[in-house]
């Protein structure tokens, strides 16, 4: 009797012990990873958000293992100002950085930044490329505008398309290669472009630091200009087969002037020269997926992904042409929209959200998801409950301001429309319909019939925006 009991009692406390220290092991290795992909200038014409046209297959299937916002924003089209806005968790009237110059540390001494946080507990921390500002293709090689606090380990790479920068044929010459439609088919291979580079030092990053938690920040530079990638990029799209996109006569007639970036419309460059410079950039994103799938493939192979959160994101996303505009510093949908892709484990599996988020949002959902407290007020909101079911109940609109000048346009974004103000509303106001005219062709502030909604936006406009804020403009 007493030998059963003592064997019972025996039995009880393995488990008891063993089940202890499983959950012990658990614990310590239950510390999710962060793979943190930032692409410079990439708007959503990718196949996973409906361009059939454009070649991103591994962005695609990466879009297969998560979840997919379908309307995520930035807060500011701009690198500078938006990649210090994510960072930091805070707006840029917070920020105070409206152009690529100044550091945020400036105005914020103290603020901890996202991979700070992940610095601060504990991972190892580390950039490769571009993820803090610095100019494309000048600063390419340099630390730039980077933080040095938020990483225990960095690299800068350079490649080809840096060394050779003087092959590029420039359609804009009056612009600098960074802010011009400037392009280059190269020889050689991947690796020796300074995005393959930035592909081949994260992986040996990741070999090296498998074993512990990581917080790994990986920044490619295409596809901004100047679109420069390997011939066989260029190759899987024929000139004449590059559409461009739909435009209408008058389209600009109802436009504020303030609203244009691109003056004259499409600088002046006829059709033939615009689908030079599209195909180039749609060459330089095929270039850019597939760097990525080189990451994906590492993370894979090391059998890393199912305790990986993975993050694929853009500064802002990227005019081609619609209503004359090219490239960013607008408020119009394809300028302001990003591609956002979240892959979590225990997380939605191949599906996407229609609701309104923000590149801001992202700091709080690396936070929730890896159980860190931020100890400081963000501004965004935790994307976790849609992560979970991506069509959960969610009322938060997504806000995005430019500078022209002096002047501010701030816009607010619900998932039916989007509301602009120029300069508080004294140079021109926008309001477009996305139910009904998804391509902003027509402008609703001045129509009769929707003057209760643009009143009800223009109130929601000021709650994103505080007095002090709109006082600045």
């Amino acid at each position: 009797m007493r030998k059963s009991r003592f064997i019972s009692f025996l039995a009880v406390f393995v488990i008891a012990v063993s089940s202890g220290y499983a959950q012990a092991t658990s614990g310590a290795g239950s510390k999710y990873n962060v793979l943190f992909i930032a692409v410079d200038d990439l708007n959503n014409d990718l196949g996973c958000y409906g361009n059939a046209y454009v070649k991103s297959p591994n962005i695609d299937r990466l879009a297969k293992r998560g979840v997919k916002f379908e309307r995520a924003y930035t807060q500011f089209p701009l690198c500078s100002p938006s990649r210090s806005s994510l960072l930091t968790g805070q707006r840029p009237d917070v920020t105070k950085i409206y152009e690529l110059q100044t550091h945020f540390r400036q105005n914020l001494p103290d603020i901890v930044t996202l991979p700070q946080l992940f610095k601060n507990n504990q991972y190892y921390s580390a950039r490769v490329g571009k993820i803090y500002h610095y100019g494309v293709p000048g600063q390419i090689g340099t630390d730039g505008l980077d933080d040095p606090i938020s990483w225990n380990h960095k690299v800068n790479p350079k490649g080809r398309d840096k060394t050779e920068e003087s092959l590029v044929k420039n359609l804009t010459p009056d612009r600098g290669l960074g802010s011009a439609l400037a392009w280059r088919a190269t020889e050689g291979k991947d690796d020796e472009q300074t995005d393959g580079m930035v592909a081949s030092e994260a992986i040996k990053l990741l070999e090296e630091h498998k074993d512990e938690p990581f917080f790994l920040a990986v920044g490619f530079y295409r596809p901004h200009s100047p679109y420069v990638a390997p011939q066989k990029y260029f190759d899987q799209y024929p000139l004449a087969s590059v559409p461009l996109p739909k435009e209408i006569p008058g389209d600009l007639d109802d436009i504020p002037e303030a609203a244009l970036f691109t003056k004259p419309a499409h600088w002046g460059l006829d059709e033939g020269q615009r689908r030079e410079a599209l195909r180039a950039y749609y060459a330089t994103i095929s270039f850019m997926d597939a760097q990525v799938g080189r990451v994906l493939d590492a993370l894979d192979k090391l059998k890393l992904t199912d305790k990986t959160i993975i993050v694929l994101w853009s500064d802002h996303g990227y005019n081609v042409g619609q209503h004359g505009q090219w490239m960013k510093q607008s408020l119009f949908e394809n300028s302001a929209r990003v591609p956002l892709i979240i892959s979590a484990p225990g997380k939605s599996k191949g599906k996407s959200s229609g609701r309104t988020v923000e590149l801001l949002d992202i700091y709080p959902t690396l936070a929730e998801l890896c159980g860190l407290g931020p100890g400081q007020k963000l501004q965004g909101q935790s994307l976790a409950p849609l992560l979970k079911n991506p069509a959960a109940v969610w009322n938060k609109p997504a806000y995005t301001q430019v500078r022209r000048g002096q002047i501010f346009g701030r816009s607010v974004r619900t998932e039916r429309f989007r509301y602009t103000e120029w300069d508080g509303g004294n140079a021109g106001i926008e309001l477009y319909d996305h139910e009904k005219d998804p391509n902003e062709f027509v402008n609703l502030a001045k129509n009769s019939q929707f003057t209760s909604t643009a009143e009800k936006l223009s109130a929601l406009l000021k709650q994103g925006y505080p007095a002090t804020a709109a006082a600045s403009n």
